[in-house]
């Protein structure tokens, strides 16, 4: 059966291309990502949402909107063949369904500095197999990142979008607020190649890895420098809307390692944050590594597990790459080099 076009129900789309299974967890997903939404859109009316009401197993903070978001999802994940759900506000991974045929990972609420100044967060959320026999603790969770069978993540903004791949092409669905229903606007996204954009947290440049420091030097020397062209930067402090501009306009995202205490391997984690936006990067036509390994190739031994995560268009990811892998050597060093373009990189 053709897949239905744009404009069709999300659900209808994922009932004629996806398992039945599968299919009904990430209705569940865009279900519960909209009533987050409507309890987002409430704001203050619905209280402290930025409010401080604990810490989790990282020792990150945890804000009422974090957990309130937590719940949810469980709660909406309730009646799928949902194993167990591992998330970034709980300790192990509780189970679900003892027949479910799926595990969800989630980062219930990303981006949560900007819960209380109106800018963009979001959900983040990887699908993987469950084993087939036998209870799904956490280590039934330790699985790369190319063994996920969906990914996506729920943007809460000036719209409510949906983003998913189920290993066929990245997708977009729209909330209409109108009748609260997702439709389909946006098929086989394919990240623009040749784009003069960048993402990182300039704030932390002095802890940054020698390559880094580089490779982002480079891009700010502009059409003076090795590059050959102006950059502009752009930081949402939300993964996952950095991710979505990424897919609609190209560039490149940085968020490395550093030397501060706790970012030493990196502040994302891999299971819940980096290898669904991997996944979906890669479906869309893009890059996402470590700094020079693929981000779906790592292993982990830890449901928490972080790692350092550069993504974006391919040309940029594979330049970024070779700052590690030259030893950071840098064009911008030899003024000759930038200045008279022997040595021009997309």
């Amino acid at each position: 059966m053709d897949a239905p076009g744009l404009g069709v129900e999300l659900q209808e789309f994922l009932r004629a291309t996806t398992p039945a299974a599968l299919a009904d967890i990430l209705c569940a997903l865009a279900a519960t990502s909209r009533s987050v939404a409507a309890h987002v859109r409430r704001g203050s009316l619905a209280g402290r949402l930025g409010a401080a009401v604990g810490v989790n197993s990282d020792g990150d903070a945890q804000k009422q909107l974090d957990m309130f978001a937590d719940s949810a999802f469980v709660r909406g994940l309730g009646d799928c063949s949902v194993r167990a759900i591992a998330s970034e506000e709980r300790e192990g991974a509780p189970a679900i369904s003892a027949g479910g045929e799926y595990l969800v990972a989630l980062d219930p609420l990303d981006g949560s500095s900007n819960i209380e100044i109106d800018m963009t967060i979001g959900t983040v959320f990887s699908v993987l197999a469950a084993p087939a026999t036998g209870e799904a603790g956490e280590a039934a969770f330790l699985k790369p990142g190319h063994k996920q069978r969906a990914a996506g993540f729920t943007l809460y903004g000036p719209q409510t979008i949906f983003v998913f791949t189920t290993g066929a092409g990245v997708h977009v669905a729209t909330l209409d607020p109108a009748n609260a229903r997702f439709f389909l606007t946006a098929q086989h996204l394919a990240i623009p190649e040749g784009r003069s954009e960048f993402a990182i947290n300039m704030s932390n440049s002095r802890h940054w890895p020698a390559p880094v420091k580089a490779y982002v030097d480079d891009l700010l020397m502009g059409a003076e420098g090795p590059r050959g062209r102006d950059f502009n930067m752009r930081w949402v402090a939300s993964m996952a809307a950095d991710a979505y501009r990424v897919l609609m306009r190209g560039g490149v995202y940085l968020y490395p390692d550093d030397a501060r205490p706790g970012y030493q391997r990196g502040r994302l984690h891999l299971l819940y944050e980096a290898n669904p936006i991997a996944l979906l990067i890669e479906q869309a036509g893009g890059l996402a590594i470590d700094g020079v390994n693929r981000i779906l190739d790592i292993g982990f031994d830890d449901v928490h597990a972080r790692t350092p995560l550069i993504f974006g268009s391919t040309d940029k990811v594979e330049l970024a790459r070779g700052y590690f892998l030259d030893g950071h050597r840098s064009a911008a060093r030899a003024p000759l080099f930038g200045r008279r373009g022997l040595w021009r990189a997309s």
